[in-house]
């Protein structure tokens, strides 16, 4: 989906969410917003949090059960 099409569709949903819905992605924004420290976060920090990525990517994973 491109960036423009998902953006329509999140607009949909948001014109049709209640109060509760709105303050939760509001939220989830507003956090977005606050961290964009990834160029900040030390070189080693940044591989392994990639390599953790791939790895779920790749099914990788122990669940919590």
């Amino acid at each position: 989906m491109s960036k423009e099409a998902l953006r329509k569709e999140v607009k949909k949903y948001v014109d049709n969410a209640d109060e509760r819905t709105l303050k939760i992605v509001h939220a989830m924004l507003e956090a977005e917003q606050d961290f964009d420290n990834w160029n900040e976060l030390p070189a080693e920090l940044k591989a392994s949090i990639s390599r953790g990525l791939k790895q779920a990517d790749e099914g990788n994973v122990i669940p919590h059960e």
